[in-house]
């Protein structure tokens, strides 16, 4: 390789990572993060620094029980960050920094290795090209950015790792490596292991590296490349490696998602008809005993074949008859097989907006026009041209164009498809249309094109990461950050579960719901759940926004998808900016505009396209009190609360006005005490009711008893893995205070308060 060509691989690469760089870097202007599950990832994260130890039983999560790490993600996926900080703590990065751009380290590399492994398949062109747009794919950005830390960010980058082992051996000189190439292949069996540790969701891995073998032996076929047969053998055998090496790691970090402690593993393998054993995971054991046997069935036969078919079109006829044989096979014979697309139905009716199906406006956000460059991959199959490494490629793009169609949160998965199509479809179609150009300004206009596609490419992503806002603000801060100084460590915190992490991350309090949708909080805010059922979960604090009202259509969708309800209400809401207040506050938005004039007693219309109304009641919120005016007239059961400090208004019906939701935030009562209020956005309320607090004093852990009016405490020990090595009920009538007996074992502890048999306060905490 000649050095002129040696430092264009440079350049190029220089520029590809400069510009991945400071794209995904933009967000690191935020002081807050992206999104809510990254906070819980950080808060975990810091507990575990502080203790010492990667421990198990996290217990300012998933109120009142605790959380068992073990049952989310590989541990992995935290040890990264931490690592990461170790390493730059040298130089005086913070551990919160230092997970804010964790990310975008292994981002970038993503784009590093695309780059290299489309060099070695191709050419410096299309490694340009297909590495720049993931550089400036919106798709993959979103994922990899700073402040925003999620696992499909690991598998795409471990893929990129096991793409370039594949490069490696298809590219290497068959005379002076001979049969030595093949241990290239040991790269994506370790790659595709690995990657079992960092996310739970990591299978996708495991189905691009076995499409890529079954594609590559197809190429292989028709083009009669009978080297490349047996790369798509090594390769698929490979991830068998890679499987075990995932099983093993597994025991080790975690198991994925399909693990067999988890519930959705159980329950997947009862549907697959798999039985763990040695292989501890639902999806693992399809793949060995099905995915890859079949697949190296295919291989075989087509090695067979080959001696005998030498007709280029009959093999083609035959790789169609063979695929719809292995379709209705499939289908009729391997019910395993089916069942595992089942599992993209298990968030159906859940209002997750990751999980709902991909709109064309997704993908236009994720891609913009390399979403329309793509299609010019198709150019590689032209007769004289394609290659098998073409076929090989396929392997990822099929299984992300049906992923894309699945789930918007595909989008981050599929984008390295995308990529690799616009990138590599853009160099061919320059490479086909560049000859014939005879006009210098033609050529000169497809070369500025060549150039300005990309360009304009990357003007979108930049708009999209800079309309990227963090969720979280000041005072949702304060408000948990008060929450935290005035509370005891072990009360419970009821929250909508979006805001779940942050209280585990600000307040260090274990909330009731987080990380997902929770029927029973939504059932709560809407008053088909009492105080008693809060009660009885030992919650011992209630946290109201503004920001509710804005997701009360999901609220109303999560109750709805509780087993035993049926929400028959007619809920109705609108929240309206103040527009204007010279003369009356007028509120607008879309076609409905409020109007009140304040007075001796208020006038108050409400035009919803073009119907006036005139509601019930009104209630004005401004500085630290909410009064309620008299009205001039009044001809609905409607209600309106004004919010003058954060220039706000709220109308609804009466069902809405009769939740618990708006009665917390309008008008409090008891056994409900207002603590902490910034004014209209956030407002924390106590639930009164017999308390406990644990004081742990020099290795002593006392329960207070406040409003003693319990007769038993209920106490439970725990293992830091979970398994319960404690069980005992105690008498405490007419204590105050009641001291943790020796005899009780276990790391972690729950307690019941309990007045007879009905419990009146719940907590868990942790001993030392």
């Amino acid at each position: 390789m000649s050095e002129r060509c040696l430092l264009g691989q440079k350049v190029a690469l220089g520029v590809v990572v400069t510009i991945a760089l400071i794209v995904r870097l933009l967000s690191i202007r935020f002081k807050y993060l992206l999104g809510y599950d990254p906070y819980f990832h950080l808060a975990y994260i810091e507990e575990v620094l502080k203790a010492g130890e990667w421990f198990n039983f996290f217990t300012i999560a998933n109120g009142p029980w605790g959380f068992q790490v073990k049952d989310f993600h590989p541990l992995g996926l935290w040890m990264t960050p931490a690592y990461v900080y170790k390493v730059l703590s040298v130089f005086g990065i913070s551990l919160q920094t230092a997970f804010k751009i964790t990310p975008v380290i292994f981002g970038v590399l993503t784009v590093v290795f695309l780059y290299l492994a489309l060099l070695k398949l191709y050419d410096i062109k299309r490694a340009f090209f297909a590495s720049l747009f993931l550089a400036l794919s919106f798709g993959h950005i979103f994922r990899s950015m700073a402040n925003y830390y999620r696992g499909d960010n690991y598998m795409l980058f471990w893929y990129s790792v096991a793409l370039s082992g594949i490069a490696l051996a298809l590219s290497a000189d068959r005379k002076e490596w001979g049969f030595k190439r093949f241990a290239f292949y040991l790269i994506p069996a370790l790659a595709s292991g690995f990657a079992a540790i960092f996310w739970q969701a990591y299978y996708p891995i495991f189905v691009f590296l076995l499409a890529n073998g079954v594609f590559l032996a197809t190429g292989a076929f028709i083009l009669d490349k009978k080297e490349n047969l047996l790369d798509a053998f090594a390769l698929i055998l490979s991830t068998v490696l890679g499987a075990v090496i995932a099983n093993f790691l597994g025991g080790k970090f975690g198991y994925g998602m399909f693990g067999y402690t988890k519930g959705i593993g159980k329950s997947l393998a009862t549907e697959l008809g798999v039985e763990f054993g040695l292989i501890k995971d639902a999806y693992l054991l399809v793949h060995l005993y099905y995915l890859v046997p079949l697949s190296l069935a295919f291989v075989v036969l087509l090695i067979l074949l080959l001696k005998f078919v030498k007709d280029k079109k009959a093999r083609i006829g035959i790789i169609i008859g063979l695929s719809t044989l292995s379709f209705l096979v499939i289908i009729t014979k391997f019910p395993a097989l089916r069942g595992l697309f089942s599992v993209f139905g298990m968030f159906e009716g859940v209002p997750i907006m990751e999980t709902r199906p991909t709109t064309f406006q997704d993908l236009w956000k994720a891609f913009s026009i390399s979403l329309f460059l793509s299609p010019l991959f198709l150019l590689r199959f032209r007769p004289k041209h394609v290659k098998a490494e073409d076929f090989l490629l396929l392997g990822l793009i099929m299984p992300s164009l049906y992923l894309l169609s699945i789930w918007v949160r595909f989008v981050s998965i599929g984008s390295l498809a995308i990529a690799i199509m616009a990138g590599v479809g853009l160099a061919e179609a320059h490479n086909v249309v560049m000859p014939r150009l005879k006009d210098k300004r033609a050529y000169g206009a497809a070369l500025a094109l060549l150039m300005l596609l990309p360009a304009i490419n990357g003007a979108f992503a930049f708009k999209n990461v800079l309309d990227t806002k963090p969720f979280m603000n000041e005072a949702w801060e304060d408000a948990l950050t008060w929450l935290k100084d005035n509370s005891n460590e072990n009360d419970i915190v009821l929250a909508w579960w979006d805001y779940g992490t942050w209280v585990t991350y600000y307040s260090r309090r274990s909330p009731v719901a987080e990380i997902a949708p929770n029927s029973d909080v939504a059932l709560y805010y809407l008053g088909k759940r009492d105080e008693n059922w809060a009660v009885s979960l030992g919650v011992d604090y209630v946290i109201v926004s503004y920001y509710d009202f804005l997701k009360f259509g999901a609220i109303v969708e999560t109750a709805n998808g509780h087993p035993k309800y049926n929400i028959t209400e007619k809920y109705g809401v609108l929240v309206m900016p103040l527009t204007s207040s010279a003369g009356a506050l007028i509120f607008q938005k879309g076609g409905h505009t409020i109007i009140a004039k304040p007075g001796e007693r208020w006038d108050v219309q409400v035009n919803l396209n073009g119907q006036l109304i005139a509601p019930k009641e009104v209630y004005v919120e401004y500085g630290q009190k909410t009064l309620k005016p008299e009205l001039s007239i009044s001809n609905s059961n409607t209600y309106l609360y004004i919010n003058l400090n954060y220039k706000y208004a709220i109308f609804m019906n009466e069902e809405t006005f009769n939740t618990t939701l708006a009665k917390l935030f309008i008008r409090p009562e008891k056994p409900y005490e207002l603590v902490y209020s910034d004014g209209g956005l956030i407002k924390v309320l106590r639930l009164k009711h017999p308390n406990v607090r644990v004081e742990k004093d020099n290795g002593i852990i006392i329960f207070h008893f406040e409003n003693a009016t319990g007769t038993r405490l209920g106490i439970w020990g725990f293992l830091d893995n979970g398994t319960q090595v404690f069980n005992k009920w105690y008498d405490v009538k007419g204590k105050e205070e009641f001291e943790l007996p020796e005899e009780v074992n276990g790391t972690v502890i729950r307690y019941a308060y309990a007045m007879d048999k009905k419990v009146i306060d719940r907590g868990i905490f942790r001993r030392g």
